[in-house]
């Protein structure tokens, strides 16, 4: 059964249910591969998630052809790598740690990313295993302590490997397989774009901006295909916003699995903390002197470029995918996102300027050039579908004013004239600048030595709310609910390290007896996995007679250690039934 849609801007060129697509938005490039100006459709399908991958090239409606792909894709991107005639891009598909380079849909070239360190303990584990030093339960057993203490990514994949098997015997038939084989740690790369050199045009030559799970940026150069320049980032890099030039200045915006946002520029080593998401990120997009990110707790916001928040929008369903339409005949950038209710909102700014009904979710999107039609719209359904859409030539995007905002920066501010005082303040000084800065110096001088005294003693007291101890990096927040005599205290715990999970963590609850009484007041806290938020709740009674209030500190303790790593102190507010007496 077709779904009507509610958008009569769009024009349905093809909608082909039976396409059998697995991919992603990262997965799917437009590109004019013969330099005569037909744009043809890549999409790198995942075929079952195991086997059967494809790197898929449209022509119109119809498949045109079909390249074998020996592991499961990460991205697809078109890039020109030098300055032959006629002016035919090159395919780049990352696949695991290898960016495989097509050229005229022929394999061209295979760039391996550098492999890392092998930790010495597994290296002389693993060496001990070969020489049947160590049996397989030892090896477990150093494999596994060696994980707890340097996470998961920091191991091999063969250790990885071997850990997951799930008996003594599957463990004994791993090894045997695997000991006689050099270790290697490899990194795999987890997004990718593409920046111009040195010329701005669309067909300049551009190098390529690699992500990976070691945490590094890495840019390739398009013609040697060596690494011009590598920077590392405090976590995992998922999605990249690339703008200006490589020989001249450019500005990386990078959203990472820890929820956060990065800015690298030319020069720069390791990435700058812009801002701070509350939810993993979806999507990232850049417009202009703003950045658009998407997050799984169903919002979109909108930072500029030192990380302030301009606005945020709470959306009516999980989002599946994000991309920017640019309609370059209007002067447009549009967002658009594919909702899991089988939608696809278009946004202007913060305003809904229009909305397209699909049979199923949208798994992937892409716009641009397809054919020769400038504004296409490329859909991947959940199912496997295949939609093509065109923008009517007629279509605008215009804001409905009743619910935009009115323009106040037009209005002309009135600016009152100097006044006398004004004036006499201004010789004062000038006449008085040499001792007016001193005071204002020694001023701040006082203020970060009492900043830092009191730093310090909130280190020695553990009575900072954020842990800054390597070994268990946490985040308190603790907040009242309720107007008395009975409240809820609901604490927030978040493991703020990348990869090490933190054990044996209880919260406990100390007040005054005499005047409240706290129903539980030691909570056994489970694993915490690095990122997510675990929240911990008890109820608080008031049972003094006084209409008094005061405060509950609440401990963050590991184990059977006497000193908390973390405290919060909560000042209670009076409960209401006394208020009201």
């Amino acid at each position: 059964m077709s779904i009507r849609s509610e958008s009569e801007r769009w024009l349905t060129a093809h909608n082909d249910p039976l396409a059998s697509l697995y991919t992603f938005s990262c997965s799917i490039a437009l590109a004019d591969l013969h330099g005569d100006g037909d744009w043809k459709l890549i999409i790198a399908d995942l075929g079952t998630g195991a086997y059967n991958m494809k790197l898929k090239v449209y022509k119109g409606t119809s498949l045109m052809s079909e390249n074998t792909l020996i592991d499961l894709p990460t991205g697809v991107i078109t890039f020109h790598m030098d300055t032959t005639e006629p002016r035919v891009p090159a395919v780049a598909v990352a696949s695991g740690s290898y960016i495989y380079i097509y050229k005229n849909l022929r394999p061209y070239f295979k760039f391996t990313l550098p492999t890392l360190e092998v930790n010495p303990t597994e290296f002389d584990a693993w060496s001990q295993a070969r020489d049947e030093l160590l049996d397989v339960a030892m090896l477990y057993e150093i494999l596994d302590s060696l994980r707890q203490e340097v996470g998961e990514c920091g191991l091999t994949t063969r250790s990885q490997r071997f850990l997951m098997c799930s008996d003594n015997a599957a463990q004994v038939a791993f090894l045997d397989q695997h000991k006689g084989f050099i270790l290697k740690r490899q990194t795999v790369v987890t997004c990718f774009s593409t920046m111009k050199k040195s010329h701005a045009e669309d067909d300049a030559i551009s190098c390529l901006i690699l992500g990976t799970e070691s945490a590094n940026i890495f840019i390739l150069d398009p013609e040697a295909f060596t690494i011009l320049n590598s920077m590392t980032l405090p976590s995992v890099p998922v999605f990249l916003s690339v703008s200006g030039l490589y020989d001249v200045e450019y500005r990386i915006i990078v959203a990472c699995r820890n929820g956060h946002v990065y800015t690298l520029k030319r020069g720069t080593k390791v990435g700058r903390p812009t801002a701070e998401l509350p939810s993993q990120p979806i999507g990232l997009l850049r417009r202009d002197k703003s950045i658009v990110v998407v997050t799984m707790d169903q919002n979109l916001h909108c930072f500029n470029n030192k990380g302030k928040r301009l606005w945020s929008l709470n959306l009516p369903a999980p989002v599946m995918c994000i991309e920017t339409l640019e309609i370059r005949t209007l002067g447009l950038k549009l967002t658009a996102l594919g909702m899991s209710d089988n939608r696809v909102l278009i946004y202007r700014d913060k305003h809904l300027v229009d909305t397209i009904h699909t049979e199923d979710s949208v798994a992937a999107m892409r716009f641009g050039r397809f054919g020769r039609e400038d504004n296409t719209l490329i859909l991947v359904l959940k199912g496997g579908g295949l939609i093509i859409k065109i923008l009517k030539r007629t279509a605008r995007f215009e804001i409905d004013e009743n619910q935009g905002p009115t323009h106040a920066s037009a209005l002309k501010l009135n600016i009152p004239k100097k006044t006398k005082l004004f004036v006499d303040q201004t010789m004062r000084e000038r006449e008085n600048s040499v001792l007016m800065h001193r005071i204002f110096q020694h001023d701040l001088y006082r203020l970060r030595l009492n900043t830092a005294r009191a730093y310090v003693q909130a280190l020695e007291t553990s009575s900072n709310p954020v842990s800054l101890s390597q070994t268990e990096p946490l985040k308190l927040s603790a907040q009242v609910l309720g107007l008395g005599p009975t409240f809820k205290l609901r604490v927030e715990l978040q493991n703020t390290s990348v990869s090490v999970p933190s054990l044996q963590v209880a919260v406990v609850f100390h007040c005054d007896d005499r005047i409240y009484t706290v129903n539980k007041s030691y909570i056994q806290i489970p694993m915490l996995v690095p990122g997510i938020i675990h929240v911990a709740e008890t109820l608080v009674t008031c049972i003094s007679e006084l209409g008094i209030s005061d405060t509950v500190r609440v401990f963050v303790v590991k184990g059977k250690t006497t000193k908390p790593l973390l405290t919060a102190v909560i000042n209670m507010p009076v409960a209401e039934v006394f208020m009201a007496s």
